[in-house]
């Protein structure tokens, strides 16, 4: 009876505590980057774009928003397209495509398919990645679409969801003898490869330097020099014509900073390569990537009042990756916000408190805190269930 009457004692002193509730917002964890876009590098091209593929960031341009002939680099928007219908289920990889009598006429690059020839849809993604074979793009456009019209109708309705304001494409290739009005600017052939880039299956393709198809008949050496010379190059396409120059987007990978370089309009094959590689010499020695790591930054549990447990247990959100000035590191310092106690009910995944991540006062990233658990209230039932609980553990 007396310990029965303790464990009431320390029941009732439980229920009588003051409370404290935390009804904090969620935390936004985009990172916030201001940086100079101006050229810092001499270039030889109509126009250019430097981006961090990560976060969109655009870090240098020059005539970014002018409207040119993207050449084969217009390949990138049927490759996402390829890529997208692969991850739907509509296309795989084995899957079996018989050549068209219009995907066979395409001129330019192209690995001289026939009529009525089967080719995988891996084969052929070889074949437009590497070669940049515009009769293998098209039938990789035909085979999403049923054919080219229909499948430019999807490339201009993606390109309009993804924000590429200033673009405009007649075909799936990129050739441009007979149009006008093929056209798109640095910047929105920027964003298009960035997105490409969140698939890594075309990775498997744009990082190859030479291969072969037909039981190596057909020999593809890739177009994007890039690709052998450029330490961390990840891709990603070339494009030449008499109207649009020598054009290029080059993608490259350091320490989990990756970015976009985008040449349009060189005299030469030479100056767009020689241009990509200054804009992502530039970027690696300027920015970094750094993880906003919350871990150790807060306390494991908070109080809690009027629930079954005293105490709960804390975890916290993913912070993700900023970009930041070279060397900026150091200077990121962390502010905790939390909860000294909370109020129960307590539901899991609710908010008490966040982590700030700041560098010289600024936000650059934040981190919910959350609860880790459920906790009911203590009401009678579940105090005489706690009661019960603990006269038979002892």
């Amino acid at each position: 009876m007396k310990k029965l009457l303790s464990v009431l004692s320390v029941l009732l002193i439980v229920l009588s505590l003051c409370s404290f509730s935390v009804n904090a917002e969620n935390v936004n964890s985009e990172a916030i980057l201001t940086v100079n876009t101006e050229m810092q590098v001499e270039v030889n091209a109509k126009a250019c774009v430097l981006m961090d593929a990560n976060t969109g960031t655009l870090l240098m341009g020059f005539n970014e928003n002018e409207k040119l002939y993207p050449a084969s680099v217009t390949k990138i928007m049927t490759l996402l397209l390829v890529c997208e219908a692969i991850e739907s289920g509509k296309l795989t990889l084995e899957m079996e495509i018989t050549c068209s009598e219009s995907a066979a006429a395409k001129g330019g690059s192209q690995i001289w398919l026939e009529p009525g020839e089967v080719m995988t849809v891996h084969e052929l993604l070889k074949a437009t990645v590497i070669y940049s074979a515009n009769d293998a793009c098209c039938l990789l456009g035909e085979s999403v679409a049923g054919d080219e019209i229909a499948f430019c109708e999807l490339m201009n309705k993606r390109a309009k969801e993804l924000g590429m304001n200033n673009t405009h494409f007649v075909n799936c290739t990129g050739l441009d003898d007979d149009v006008d009005d093929h056209k798109t600017t640095a910047f929105d052939i920027a964003i298009m490869s960035r997105e490409l880039l969140k698939h890594e299956l075309i990775r498997n393709y744009t990082t190859i330097w030479m291969d072969s198809l037909r039981n190596g008949e057909t020999q593809l050496v890739n177009t994007n020099k890039i690709i052998r010379t450029y330490p961390g190059a990840t891709g990603l396409k070339t494009g030449t014509t008499s109207k649009a120059g020598c054009c290029v987007s080059a993608t490259a990978e350091r320490d989990g900073l990756e970015l976009i370089a985008v040449i349009l309009g060189a005299d030469n094959s030479k100056d767009r390569f020689s241009a990509a590689q200054k804009l992502l010499d530039w970027g690696f020695a300027n920015y970094e990537i750094y993880s906003l790591n919350p871990e150790n930054t807060y306390p494991g549990s908070i109080k809690v009042t009027h629930g079954v447990k005293q105490e709960l247990n804390v975890t916290h959100s993913e912070a993700g990756e900023v970009l930041i000035n070279k060397g900026a590191a150091d200077r990121i310092v962390s502010e905790v916000e939390i909860a000294e106690e909370i109020e129960a009910p307590v539901t899991k995944g609710q908010n008490v408190g966040y982590v700030t991540f700041k560098v010289d006062g600024d936000i650059i990233g934040k981190c919910e805190l959350t609860a880790d658990e459920n906790i009911e209230n203590m009401t009678f039932k579940n105090a005489i269930k706690a009661i019960f609980s603990s006269l038979k553990n002892n």
